[in-house]
């Protein structure tokens, strides 16, 4: 039997992730013995500079700035801490900008993740739109990858 390729495991989290999800991806972290890296991936934002020292600055699409604008990062650590507990040698926590799919994958490069693993699509009119347009991210990040991805469906 073959073993399991070494590096963290890189969970995708959205705006509204359900507890299913984040257990599940720390249970098999757990299992497998490997870091989890929670990542949210801010698709109003977008990268304008990347110094090669490592600073990045991020604008939003969005020119209306308010405490909604505020809301994700914070909220969502808050969120993922009630279920994980703090970061730190069990999970971290990353906020990225631009298309889900690719800023997924990037970080999923840079970090040496042996795994991906996101949540089912969401239900909706509104978001078969979306997957309509842009396409499902899960789709994305399994289309010519070579890391697997793991899709977590939704309580039924």
């Amino acid at each position: 039997m073959e073993e399991w390729p070494e590096g963290p495991l890189l969970l995708g989290v959205g705006w509204d992730f359900s507890e299913r999800l984040v257990r599940t991806a720390a249970d098999l972290a757990d299992a497998l013995r490997e870091h989890l890296v929670c990542a949210f991936v801010d698709p109003a934002s977008y990268l304008t500079e990347w110094e090669p020292d490592g600073t990045r600055t991020a604008h939003s699409l969005d020119p209306v700035i308010n405490d909604e604008a505020a809301f994700p990062s914070g909220e969502l650590l808050d969120g993922l801490e009630s279920i994980l507990g703090e970061p730190g040698e069990a999970w971290s926590f990353r906020v990225l900008n631009g298309d889900v799919a690719k800023s997924l994958k990037r970080l999923a490069e840079s970090t040496g993740a042996s795994l991906l693993i996101v949540g089912a699509d969401r239900p909706g009119a509104l978001a078969w739109v979306d997957r309509l347009l842009e396409g499902s991210v899960w789709g994305n990040l399994t289309s010519g990858g070579r890391l697997p991805v793991m899709v977590v469906p939704e309580e039924g």
